[in-house]
C-alpha cells in the first residue's frame, strides 16, 4: 500500500476513535492534532459538525492529496450516512433557539408553549427560560412514579377544559400528538417540575432570611381614581371611598412584594402611610397599607420565597446564558 494510502487507513481508524460527544471536543481536536503532527505532509484539518438538538457530534478528516487537491473522509457509524449528506440543509433548520447547550425545535417550541402559564414574562422569555430548566434536568433518569404524572397529567388537562378521555382524546387529535407522544410530554413536564420543587426547597431559607420584610402580610388599600384623591390618613382614605364615583376601589390582603408597583416603589410599605397621589395611566393612584404583619417560617411563606428565590435564580441564569434565535 502506497504512503497515502497507508494515512488514509490511519486517519479511518483516528476518526473512529474519536469521542462523538459534545463535551469531549476538545479531547478529540488534540488527539486529531497529535496524529497531524506526525502526518505533517497531509496538512491534516480536523472538521467537527455539532448536531442540532443532541449532543452527540460528527467528523470529518481532510488531508491534502499529494498529487493536489483535498480528500476528505468521513467514518460515520450507526447509520452511515455522512454528516454532510444527513445535514444538508443549514444546520439551524427548523431550529428556533439555541441556549448554551439546548437546541429548541420549531415543533418543540410548539408543543412547550402548551404548557406555558407565567403571565409576567414574555413568551420568548419562558422559552428560555424553559430551555434552561431541560439543560438542568438532562441525564436526570431517577423514575417519577404514578402520583406525579398523573398531579401533572389532570393539571394539564383541567387547564384547557379537558374534563374526561373522550375530550383529551379529541383534543390529542386535534393538535396531532399521539397518546405515546403526550405520555412523553407530560414526563418532561414532570422532571422539570420536580426540579423546580426541589430548587424551590433548597433555596428558600436563605432567601427569607434575607427579604423577610418582603413576605410580611399587609391589608391595603388602594383607590385609582380619574381625579385626584388627597388624604392625609388612611382614615381620611377610607372615608372617602363611599364618596368616590368612576373609581376602582380594592381593598386587600397580600404580601408586601405583591403590592402595586405604586406602593412599593413609594416605600409605602409601613402601615399608616398614604401614597399619592401619583400619575397612574389617564387617571390618578393612592394608596395605604392599613395593618402589616411580620413574616414568619410557616410552611406557606416558605413556598413563597422559593418561588420567589428561583425566579431570581432563572434570571440570573437567563442574563449569563448565550441565546441565540434562528429566525433565519
Amino acid at each position: 500500500m502506497s504512503g497515502f494510502g497507508t494515512a488514509v487507513e490511519s486517519g479511518v481508524r483516528l476518526l473512529r476513535s474519536l469521542p462523538r460527544r459534545r463535551a469531549d471536543v476538545e479531547e478529540a481536536r488534540g488527539t486529531a492534532a497529535a496524529w497531524a503532527a506526525a502526518h505533517p505532509q497531509l496538512e491534516p484539518q480536523l472538521v467537527v459538525d455539532v448536531r442540532p438538538g443532541t449532543p452527540v457530534v460528527d467528523y470529518d478528516l481532510l488531508l491534502t492529496h499529494p498529487d493536489g487537491g483535498t480528500v476528505a473522509l468521513s467514518a460515520p457509524d450507526e447509520d452511515g450516512v455522512p454528516w454532510l449528506i444527513d445535514h444538508s440543509t443549514h444546520w439551524a433548520a427548523g431550529q428556533l433557539v439555541s441556549v448554551d447547550d439546548v437546541h429548541l425545535s420549531v415543533a418543540q417550541a410548539l408543543t412547550m408553549l402548551r404548557s406555558l402559564s407565567r403571565r409576567d414574562v414574555t413568551p420568548y422569555e419562558e422559552i428560555v427560560d424553559q430551555c434552561l430548566i431541560i439543560a438542568e434536568v438532562q441525564g436526570d433518569d431517577a423514575p417519577l412514579d404514578d402520583a406525579e404524572l398523573q398531579t401533572v397529567a389532570d393539571e394539564f388537562r383541567r387547564g384547557r377544559g379537558l374534563i374526561g378521555r373522550a375530550a383529551t382524546l379529541a383534543w390529542l387529535a386535534d393538535v396531532g400528538m399521539s397518546p405515546a407522544m403526550f405520555e412523553s410530554y407530560i414526563v418532561g413536564i414532570a422532571r422539570r417540575r420536580r426540579f423546580r420543587q426541589r430548587k424551590e426547597s433548597e433555596l428558600a431559607s436563605a432567601y427569607l432570611a434575607a427579604h423577610r420584610a418582603d413576605f410580611d402580610r399587609v391589608r391595603a388599600l388602594w383607590v385609582v381614581s380619574p381625579e385626584k384623591c388627597t388624604a392625609a390618613t388612611p382614615q381620611e382614605l377610607l372615608a372617602l371611598v363611599p364618596g368616590l364615583r368612576e373609581a376602582e376601589v380594592t381593598i386587600d390582603v397580600r404580601r408586601a412584594r405583591d403590592l402595586p408597583a405604586e406602593l412599593v416603589d413609594e416605600a409605602g410599605t409601613s402601615a399608616g402611610t398614604v401614597v399619592g397621589p401619583l400619575p397612574h395611566g389617564g387617571g390618578f393612584f393612592t394608596g395605604a397599607v392599613l395593618e402589616r404583619e411580620p413574616a414568619g417560617d410557616d410552611p406557606e411563606t416558605l413556598a413563597a420565597a422559593g418561588r420567589a428565590a428561583f425566579d431570581e435564580w432563572l434570571a440570573e441564569r437567563r442574563r449569563r446564558a448565550t441565546i441565540q434565535w434562528h429566525w433565519s
